[in-house]
């Protein structure tokens, strides 16, 4: 395996049986350890996946290009945080011995999840359980986990690293107003 640096713009050949982890700006760098770990010893590469929910596939054009339309207009604040992500990636993955990339999608996140592990025939998809909070809350109530979203539409194994803090047994997971 090449030293640990980002691989920069792969075809999916290229890639193909990498651990896909999906990211947030700001997630626990524990998702992306754990991911490593695991592209470290199936000896493939990692992709890093961040996904643009503001966003959309539009059609698909047999050129091969993915067409979007926007339904936000944020693209500064999408590619600031792809580009956080990446920056934490370098830094949690440098004692790691992989080589990985960062893949920005558009889409339901499990959905565009779905699908590159699809395209590349991942051995393993990974995600992080949500962050705490009544925001976090009120997003996964109306749109679903992405973990269990994942599990009902593709057939690939998928780790979902635990919070940091997890949520005591004993307080509700949506705090009361």
């Amino acid at each position: 395996m090449n030293e640990n640096r980002p691989i920069g713009e792969r075809s999916d050949a290229e890639l193909r049986g990498a651990v896909v982890v999906g990211l947030v700006a700001g997630q626990q760098p524990r998702v992306v350890k754990e991911a490593a770990r695991f592209a470290e010893l199936f000896r493939v590469p990692l992709v890093v996946v961040t996904v643009d929910v503001g966003r959309y596939l539009g059609f698909d054009d047999p050129t091969g290009m993915v067409p979007t339309a926007n339904i936000e207009l944020a693209s500064a604040a999408v590619a600031a945080d792809a580009e956080a992500v990446e920056l934490e990636c370098a830094n949690v993955l440098v004692d790691h011995d992989v080589t990985w990339t960062v893949r920005q999608l558009s889409g339901d996140p499990a959905l565009a999840i779905a699908g590159l592990a699809d395209d590349l025939d991942a051995s393993l998809i990974v995600v992080g359980t949500r962050r705490p909070g009544l925001g976090e809350s009120l997003r996964e109530f109306f749109n679903g986990s992405v973990a269990a979203r994942l599990s009902h539409r593709q057939s690939r194994s998928i780790l979902v690293v635990p919070n940091a803090k997890p949520i005591p047994a004993d307080q509700p997971l949506v705090p009361e107003a």
